[in-house]
C-alpha cells in the first residue's frame, strides 16, 4: 500500500529494523516487530507508521483496543494517554521552552497515578527520519525552544504498572518490567 503510492516504509531496514511498520502489542512500548500471531480479545495494539515520499518523512501512530478490554486499560489508553498527547500539542508555539512538552505530560498522568516512560522519545521528523529536537514526556530540564516549522513528535507511552523495560533477543521490542 505504501509503495502502491509512491512512498517508501521509513522503519524498513533502518539501522537493521526488518519490516515496514511497528506493532507494539499490550506490555510492549514500542518498537514491536510484526508477525503472524493473531490478535486476542483484549489485546491492545499500537501501529506506527513513518514514511518517506518527496523528501521527507512522516510519521504517525494510533493505538486500537481489540474486543473486550478492561476499563483500567481502556481508560489509560483511550483517556489519559489521549488527553496528555492533546495538551502537551495544544502548548506548542514557537518560543515555548520544549521541556514544557514532557511537564504536560507528567503532570497529566500524574492526576491518575500513571507512569510515563522515560527510556524513549519523540524526535525531530522531516527530511532526516530521527532529528533534533529529542522530545522527552517527563519532567525536565532539558534546554531548547521550539520554533517556527519545526516539525517533530510527540509519543507519550503511559503505564499501569512500571516504566522500566527491558529490550527483547531481537533487540528491538522494548518491553515493559
Amino acid at each position: 500500500m505504501i509503495i502502491d503510492n509512491g512512498a517508501y516504509p521509513s522503519p524498513l531496514g533502518y539501522c537493521g529494523f526488518p519490516k515496514s511498520v511497528c506493532t507494539s502489542v499490550n506490555e510492549c512500548i514500542c518498537h514491536g516487530i510484526p508477525d503472524s500471531r493473531p490478535l486476542e480479545d483484549g489485546d491492545i495494539i499500537n501501529i506506527d507508521v513513518t514514511v518517506y515520499l518527496n523528501g521527507y518523512h512522516g510519521d504517525t501512530s494510533a493505538t486500537f483496543l481489540c474486543g473486550d478490554v478492561d476499563d483500567e486499560a481502556k481508560k489509560l489508553v483511550q483517556q489519559v494517554t489521549k488527553e496528555s498527547l492533546d495538551k502537551a500539542i495544544s502548548i506548542c508555539a514557537p518560543g515555548v521552552e520544549i521541556n514544557r512538552i514532557g511537564r504536560t505530560i507528567q503532570d497529566h498522568a500524574d492526576k491518575f497515578k500513571y507512569g510515563v516512560v522515560q527510556q524513549f522519545v519523540g524526535h525531530g521528523v522531516g527530511k532526516v527520519f530521527h532529528a533534533e529536537p529529542a522530545v522527552l514526556h517527563f519532567r525536565n530540564n532539558e534546554k531548547g525552544r521550539m520554533i517556527l516549522n519545526q516539525t517533530f513528535t510527540i509519543e507519550p507511552m503511559l503505564t499501569i504498572g512500571s516504566t522500566n523495560s527491558t529490550i527483547w533477543s531481537d533487540d528491538w521490542t522494548a518491553v515493559t518490567e
